[in-house]
């Protein structure tokens, strides 16, 4: 815990995340791409970003917003500690985050959507081959009477952004956390008018 402490005075606010653990993770995967790690490596890595991330969890906390966000994996797709981390950022800004994991099926994704009622999703892509699935559950989202904005991430964003049949006005890629924040702070402000805005007309 005092060595994360310091890493946050020398890494402040999500720079830690950007400028730490993202390029850390990314490194680890290019190497157990290359065949230059083997799993278990790869799995003890993942493991030690996983323990910072949880301690920075605990840490992160914020004026309460009333929005919702729930995040989760794709089918099938395993990473997940880019999930966590725009959780703690979600949290850092008052939302109330439900982290579902990694490899969440469509299915299990609409029935708890259909419970908790999130103001949106948020998923992640890290590989190629997952882009068919990622456009079945926009496409399902896409469907529901009150759609929740769709956040996309991980390391397929950029491609995903340049693929036009799943352009949708609730979709948002993004590519990092800095984008993120700014989304979260952009929805904030308009939520906050919105509300100022109705209270007065309601007088």
């Amino acid at each position: 815990m005092k060595l994360i402490n310091t890493y946050q005075c020398k890494y402040p606010g999500i720079s830690i995340f950007e400028d730490l653990i993202t390029p850390a993770m990314y490194y680890i995967g290019e190497l157990w791409e290359h065949n230059k790690i083997s799993v278990a490596d790869e799995h003890l890595a993942t493991a030690v970003c996983d323990m910072i991330i949880s301690q920075l969890s605990i840490l992160s906390e914020g004026t309460e917003s009333n929005q919702k966000i729930m995040l989760l994996g794709l089918e099938e797709e395993q990473h997940y500690l880019g999930l966590r981390m725009v959780g703690i950022v979600f949290k850092k800004h008052g939302w109330d985050v439900k982290y579902l994991g990694p490899n969440l099926p469509l299915g299990h994704m609409l029935n708890f959507i259909d419970v908790w009622k999130p103001d949106v999703v948020g998923v992640s892509v890290a590989l190629p081959y997952r882009l068919p699935t990622l456009i079945k559950y926009v496409e399902s989202l896409e469907e529901l009477h009150s759609p929740p904005q769709i956040l996309v991430g991980g390391r397929m964003a950029e491609k995903i952004a340049r693929i036009d049949h799943i352009q949708s006005d609730y979709l948002h890629i993004m590519n990092n956390l800095t984008m993120v924040e700014n989304w979260i702070q952009e929805r904030n402000t308009e939520t906050r008018e919105e509300k100022e805005f109705n209270g007065i007309s309601t007088k």
